[in-house]
C-alpha cells in the first residue's frame, strides 16, 4: 500500500535523511531521488516522525527540491528511495508576462498545478525553450500559494502532454524534445497526440465491445459514396479529419420526393447556412469548389434525441486514477444552436445538466447508457492506441430508438461545459484524476521499468 510522507529540511550541510522506521526496517538504502537527481546519503531512522522524512539542506540543494510542504510518494527500488512524483507538463504558447505565462490557458493551468497537495505530487508546466540539456534540468513554472514561479528541477519522473493543437504538434523542434526526453531519457509520457476521427474509428472497428456504438464513416472518395450513404439514411456528415471545435462540418440532407439536396454548415463569416440545390453535384461546386475534399470523412446521419426541437450530444469526460482504472468524470448534454450543424458553444449551442432535460428516470436511464458506452470506450481506445491515454473527452449521441453512437474522441478534451455553475465541481475531479496518473505511472516506471519502457 503506498503511503505518503512531508518532506522537511534540516539546516545541516551533512548529507543525512532521517526516515522512519518502516522506510528502513528489512531495506538497505544507499541512495535519496527525486525527478532524474539521485545522492548517496546516510540514512538514519526517527522513530518519534512516522509521517515525515527530514532532508539536510545538502540534500535539498543537490536535487533541487523545492520546498512546498507537501505530503509526497515514495517509492523504494534497489536501495534508493524515489520522492515524488515530480510531474512535467509539456506545452507552447509561453508569454513573457510573469502574471499569465501562458496566455489564456493560464487559468487552466493554474487549476491544474492547484490539485497539487490533494494528489500528492509536484507539478510543473514547461515548454522546449525552459530545458537545459547540458545540465539535465528544467526551469519550469509552478504555481504556489496563489501565484506563478519559475524554479529550476531536475528532468520529470513522468510528462502529461498539454500541447494545445495539431500545428504546435508537428513543430520539428517540440516533437524532437518529446522523441528525445521519451527514447534517450526513458521518461514516461502520457496522453501524447491528438487523435484523428479516421484512425480512431478504423481501430475501434476491430474491437466487437464497442462497434454497436460507431456510425458508418468513410474516407471520401466519390460522390457515389455520398448518394449511397444518403439514400440509405437520408443524410449525412462531412468533417475534416483532423478537424475541432466543429470547424469545418457539414450537414447534408436528401429529400427524396422533392428530388432536392440541402446543404447545412457554417460559412467563413461566421452565419450558420441552409441552403438547397438540384443535385450533389451543383451543391459539391458551390460549397466545397475549394475545399480538399481528400482530408474529409463521411459519416453516418443519426436521428438524435432533441430539447425544444433541438438536437442534443453529450460530452463525457473519462479519466484514469492512480490505481490505473478508468472513470466518468463529468458529463455534459449540449443542445444546437438554431439552425446549428453543431452543438459548439461557438455556432449558439448551449450547456445544461441531463437533469435539467430529462425526467428522473429517463435521466438515469440515459445515463447509464452513457457512461457505460465512455468507459468500453475508453478501454478499447487505450486497448488499441500507442501510448498511455489516461484521458479522453467524447461527444456520444442518443437516437430517437435509445441507442448510443460515438461521434468523436478527443485526446485534449475542451473544457467549455465547466463554464456550466454545477458543473464545476467536476472540472476539480478532471484536473484531480489528471495529476493522479502521474502518481500510477511513476510508481509502475520505478517499480516495473521494462513493463513501462515498452509502451
Amino acid at each position: 500500500m503506498r503511503k505518503r510522507y512531508t518532506i522537511e529540511i534540516a539546516e545541516t550541510s551533512k548529507l543525512i535523511a532521517y526516515c522512519p522506521q518502516e522506510l528502513l526496517q528489512d531495506k538497505i538504502l544507499k541512495k535519496i531521488a527525486f525527478g532524474s537527481k539521485a545522492v548517496e546519503v546516510d540514512f538514519v531512522p526517527h522513530p518519534k516522525h512516522e509521517n515525515s522524512i527530514v532532508i539536510s539542506k545538502e540534500i535539498q540543494k543537490y536535487l533541487l527540491f523545492p520546498n512546498f510542504s507537501i505530503r509526497l510518494h515514495v517509492f523504494v527500488e534497489e536501495q534508493v528511495l524515489h520522492i515524488g512524483p515530480l510531474v512535467g507538463i509539456f506545452t507552447a504558447g509561453f508569454t513573457p508576462f510573469p502574471l499569465r505565462p501562458i496566455g489564456d490557458r493560464t487559468n487552466f493551468f493554474s487549476k491544474l498545478l492547484s490539485v497539487k497537495s490533494n494528489v500528492g505530487a509536484i507539478p510543473f508546466v514547461f515548454g522546449e525553450q525552459h530545458i537545459n540539456w547540458e545540465k539535465g534540468t528544467i526551469n519550469g513554472y509552478f504555481y504556489h500559494d496563489n501565484s506563478w514561479q519559475s524554479l529550476e528541477v531536475p528532468f520529470p519522473h513522468v510528462i502529461y502532454d498539454r500541447l494545445p493543437n495539431r500545428k504546435s504538434e508537428r513543430n520539428p523542434k517540440l516533437a524532437k524534445v518529446k522523441e528525445t526526453l521519451q527514447k534517450d531519457y526513458l521518461i514516461p509520457w502520457y496522453n501524447p497526440g491528438f487523435f484523428s476521427k479516421l484512425d480512431i474509428y478504423e481501430r475501434l472497428q476491430e474491437d466487437d465491445s464497442v462497434t454497436i456504438y460507431l456510425p458508418e464513416t468513410h474516407p471520401f472518395t466519390s460522390f457515389s459514396l455520398i448518394e449511397g450513404m444518403l439514400s440509405k439514411y437520408g443524410h449525412i456528415y462531412l468533417k475534416p479529419i483532423n478537424g475541432s471545435l466543429g470547424l469545418g462540418v457539414h450537414q447534408i440532407l436528401y429529400d427524396k420526393i422533392q428530388v432536392e439536396y440541402y446543404c447545412r454548415y457554417q460559412d467563413h463569416t461566421g452565419v450558420n447556412r441552409l441552403r438547397k440545390f438540384s443535385s450533389i453535384e451543383a451543391l459539391f461546386q458551390t460549397v466545397f469548389a475549394h475545399r480538399n475534399l481528400d482530408k474529409m470523412i463521411v459519416q453516418q446521419g443519426i436521428h438524435l434525441l432533441r430539447h425544444e426541437q433541438r438536437p442534443i450530444d453529450f460530452r463525457i469526460h473519462t479519466n484514469k486514477d492512480d490505481a490505473g482504472e478508468w472513470h466518468v468524470t463529468a458529463l455534459a448534454a449540449k443542445i444546437a444552436g438554431r439552425g446549428s450543424v453543431t452543438t459548439h458553444a461557438r455556432n449558439g449551442g448551449e450547456i445544461k445538466t441531463a437533469a435539467e432535460i430529462f425526467e428522473k428516470e429517463e435521466c438515469r436511464l440515459y445515463t447509464e447508457k452513457l457512461v457505460k458506452a465512455a468507459l468500453l470506450l475508453s478501454k478499447s481506445i487505450e486497448n488499441n492506441m500507442e501510448g498511455f491515454i489516461a484521458e479522453i473527452g467524447f461527444d456520444l449521441g442518443i437516437d430517437k430508438h435509445g441507442n448510443v453512437w460515438l461521434f468523436e474522441a478527443n485526446s485534449k478534451p475542451g473544457r467549455s461545459i465547466f463554464s456550466h455553475p454545477e458543473l464545476r465541481d467536476f472540472d476539480q475531479l478532471t484536473c484531480k484524476l489528471s495529476m493522479a496518473f502521474a502518481v500510477f505511472l511513476t510508481e509502475q516506471s520505478i517499480l516495473y521499468p521494462e513493463d513501462v519502457i515498452k509502451w
